[in-house]
């Protein structure tokens, strides 16, 4: 008989041994859960300790550097005598000192270093010394960062797509359809423009190459949507007075603990979009709303967008509406009237290697 594969199932809880008391099992997954935290909590407490040194350091060698005139030769020196004084330790190496001197450059105040630099992982602020050169947008991308828990390789990602220059920037009607507290929160989700770089589609793209493309990627469209978006579905149906209406893309977000409309034009944005959004959205406040959720909100992505024609079709809308337009990696297409009359890479590669396969004459 075929032994059956082991399962990865989580392995049930402990059970009592011989001679311990009933509750032995509940206290010991308790103390298991309270140990993990602490662990957690220590991690966070070492990243917060390591860079506050790293910047006591930096502040030093700038103070000295600034005030004594010491040259840049002698962090090359400085790095080999720790390195010599701490064996094994990791940390101290020229480059790395150099970091902390800029670091300490960047982040003159300690108060905000200890209260929001040093929430985030060293490798993470030396990123955004290499890439930000801005002092606010370096302080959101630290926020950014200990709110959502990225990465560094999606902090890299972000900063890639100029989240910061981004973020917030759609055009939005919530000041007037949403009250303040969720309006503010709703226009910070949106941005402009969403960039979808792993897609190569023409620029003549339709609708549904769109849709079938951010679909296949499912996970980067996710991450340029940003935390929080939760996929429902795409095409969802809606039956309203015997007739039957599809939504492109459906979202519930999280934070907002609302259903997020997601309609998708491969045109420049037109005045009637607003208000088939606004029917779409009465409909699914309808259908699918939950009595504890907050009202829909729709998204028209657009391939581009008129800002004046954006606000004006958005003014008197009831429904909380966002216009805002995507970009994304254009493929080259030959013009029809020469399709056919050259080859196609695979020939002309070939026509070449067999060139290069050929002697020449003597």
């Amino acid at each position: 008989m075929a032994k059956k594969k082991p399962t990865s199932k989580s392995p049930p809880p402990a059970k009592p041994s011989a001679g311990l008391p009933a509750g032995y099992p509940k206290l010991l997954d308790e103390l298991k859960a309270r140990i993990r935290s602490a662990q957690i909590k220590a991690a966070v407490a070492v990243h917060h300790e390591l860079v506050m040194l790293y910047w006591h350091i930096g502040r030093d060698v700038l103070a000295r550097q600034q005030a004594d005139g010491w040259g840049a030769k002698i962090i090359d020196h400085l790095g080999r005598d720790l390195q010599n004084a701490f064996p094994g330790v990791t940390g101290f190496s020229p480059r790395n000192l150099k970091y902390m001197r800029a670091f300490a450059a960047a982040w003159p105040d300690g108060t905000i270093v200890q209260q929001v630099a040093a929430q985030i992982p060293w490798f993470h602020h030396c990123l955004l010394l290499d890439r930000v050169k801005d002092p606010v947008a370096r302080i959101w991308y630290v926020r950014m960062t200990v709110e959502h828990g990225w990465s560094r390789a999606v902090l890299d990602h972000h900063l890639d797509t100029d989240l910061y220059a981004r973020q917030g920037k759609a055009i939005t009607n919530f000041d007037t359809a949403l009250p303040p507290p969720q309006s503010d929160l709703a226009r910070d989700v949106l941005k402009d423009p969403y960039t979808f770089g792993f897609l190569e589609l023409t620029a003549e793209h339709q609708e549904r190459e769109l849709e079938a493309g951010l679909l296949a990627h499912i996970r980067q469209f996710l991450l340029e949507l940003g935390a929080g978006f939760a996929f429902v579905g795409q095409q969802v149906p809606l039956e309203v007075g015997g007739e039957d209406f599809t939504v492109d893309l459906l979202f519930y977000h999280l934070k907002l603990r609302a259903f997020v409309v997601i309609d998708l034009k491969a045109v420049p944005f037109k005045p009637e979009f607003a208000g088939k959004m606004n029917f779409y959205l009465s409909a699914v406040d309808d259908l699918l709303r939950h009595p504890d959720d907050q009202p829909s909100i729709g998204i028209v992505l657009c391939k581009s967008r008129n800002e004046v024609v954006a606000e004006y079709a958005l003014r008197d809308l009831k429904k909380p509406v966002g216009v805002a337009s995507y970009v994304t990696k254009l493929v080259e297409t030959l013009p029809a009237a020469f399709r056919g009359q050259l080859p196609d890479p695979k020939q002309l590669k070939a026509a070449l290697e067999q060139a290069a396969d050929t002697p020449e004459p003597e």
